[in-house]
């Protein structure tokens, strides 16, 4: 069944079909697509457009599908080329030609659209709740280590000393940040675009405010050649994934790095971790590796997207047909790697005393100690880091650091500065410059502490919002099999 058939002399050839078919693709959306058919064939009996024998016989038939599919009666067949034809073939079998009333005042423009929201509307309310539990996961192990000094780093080297926890809750910080685009993305998809028809609306006295409340939508997307020339939702989805996989994708290049022997930050438990079939004593962070590279692919999906649409003239266009495939490929991945990164992060394992370690090496105080001077001292910032920088080199000469106070006295002393050797150990030590970071957004685990507790109240704020959008579509999914029921 062709449902542009008549005008064409010739069947479509199997090449052809096999290559135009979307139905694979489409099949994440049947039940949606059921939802959007019972919605139109609602508006169209209260609009006078059929009646409402022809509805109730329309409604039986979709929800026969319905129970058909959930048991495992009824798959689409790859012999009609989408989802849309799948469902009107099957219909026609139970309830006649009565089927073909179904497609008044609709087309298959704004049909793919009206799916496409209503199952990528429920996708981001899922990756969203997914991208909250990793930032609890990691606010919870942040709290473990309020006090666990480490190093920080700028350019991989190593830079000012700060917690553990403060580098943990900066990943906190960005997918905070995540979730507001994930709810921002929302917004524009969950707009309803059924009643633009192919492009031009309709001369039927269709009622498009019904089928908008009905399916949940909070708004009527109104301009019909908009509705059906915009996948902008779709490239502003992926965009947002792609931010998040970039997001994640460098936590997971951290922990490759952090459990390397020669950082040894952190142990990766032996459940997210492989060995190798030559060497018995590797452990692999496979699954940080696979996240880095699956990132790619996602990034993969956005660049083909926009360039997809950016020659299309306005109106439908067959290449829009490859939009779904990108956009579910890249959900999928993301909430996989949330998942399975959720469940590393509850089982790391934080090497505190390597961490402490390693936090002052490197010069790592120096930055305090030019402070110091010109708290103290009354220098200038400039002259006290030429002090501080010149002072570093005469000890890398001398093959010294700061640990080796009484040389770092004698240095100063020399270029003037007169320090004990008590209150310069207090200021070259790590846990004491990371306590001295109390400005806001500072490393102080004090200052930490509080951006925790708000972080916390951000997630709980956001929780009620996916809850109250989740029950709208609960809700109006009940008014609308409440509303069957009344007709039927």
């Amino acid at each position: 069944m062709k449902a542009w058939g008549g005008r064409f002399k010739k069947d479509l050839s199997a090449g052809a079909l096999k290559y135009t078919a979307s139905s694979s693709s489409d099949e994440l959306m049947i039940l949606d697509d059921l939802w959007g058919s019972e919605t139109h064939a609602i508006m169209l009996a209260k609009s006078g457009i059929i009646s409402l024998d022809e509805c109730k016989k329309i409604l039986h038939g979709l929800e026969k599908i319905k129970k058909n599919y959930a048991s495992g009666k009824y798959r689409p067949s790859p012999e009609f080329e989408d989802i849309h034809m799948n469902i009107e073939a099957e219909l026609s079998k139970h309830i006649g030609e009565t089927a073909g009333k179904l497609h008044t005042a609709r087309s298959r423009n704004d049909q793919v659209l009206v799916d496409t929201k209503l199952h990528l509307r429920e996708e981001l309310l899922q990756l969203a709740a997914l991208i909250l539990q990793l930032q609890k996961t990691v606010l919870s192990l942040a709290e473990r280590n309020l006090d666990t000094v480490m190093p920080g780093y700028t350019h991989t080297q190593r830079a000012q000393p700060i917690t553990c926890a403060f580098w943990l809750t900066s990943y906190a910080s960005a997918l905070s940040r995540d979730v507001e685009r994930v709810l921002n993305a929302y917004k524009n998809v969950n707009t309803n675009p059924l009643g633009a028809c192919a492009l031009a609306g309709t001369s039927f006295p269709i009622n498009r405010k019904i089928t908008t409340k009905l399916l949940g939508f909070d708004s009527t997307h109104e301009h019909a050649l908009d509705v059906v020339s915009s996948r902008d939702f779709v490239v502003e989805s992926i965009s947002v994934v792609s931010i998040l996989m970039s997001n994640l994708s460098r936590l997971a290049e951290e922990l490759v790095l952090w459990s390397t022997s020669e950082f040894g930050f952190v142990e990766i438990d032996d459940k997210y971790a492989t060995g190798s079939s030559i060497m018995p004593q590797k452990k692999n962070p496979d699954i940080a590796e696979l996240l880095r590279s699956r990132t790619g692919v996602v990034f993969g999906s956005l660049i083909s997207m926009l360039t997809i649409l950016k020659g299309l003239p306005s109106g439908y266009s067959r290449d829009l047909q490859e939009d779904k495939p990108l956009l579910w490929n890249s959900l999928e991945i993301a909430k996989s790697s949330l998942k399975i990164f959720n469940e590393v992060m509850k089982t790391i394992k934080v090497n505190q005393k390597r961490m402490l370690e390693l936090s002052g090496k490197n010069f790592s105080t120096s930055t305090e100690l030019a402070n110091y001077l010109v708290r103290k001292k009354g220098l200038t910032f400039r002259e006290s880091h030429k002090i501080v920088g010149k002072l570093v080199e005469m000890l890398i000469r001398k093959k010294k650091d700061l640990s080796d106070t009484k040389e770092v006295i004698k240095i100063l002393k020399s270029m003037g500065i007169s320090m004990n050797e008590k209150e310069l150990e207090k200021i070259l030590s790590p846990a004491s410059a990371v306590a001295s970071y109390k400005s806001t957004g500072g490393t102080s685990p004090v200052e930490v502490k509080r951006m925790i507790n708000a972080f916390k109240k951000e997630i709980s704020a956001k929780e009620k919002t996916i809850a109250d959008k989740n029950r709208k579509i609960g809700n109006a999914k009940k008014l609308t099999e409440k509303t069957i029921r009344e007709i039927c």
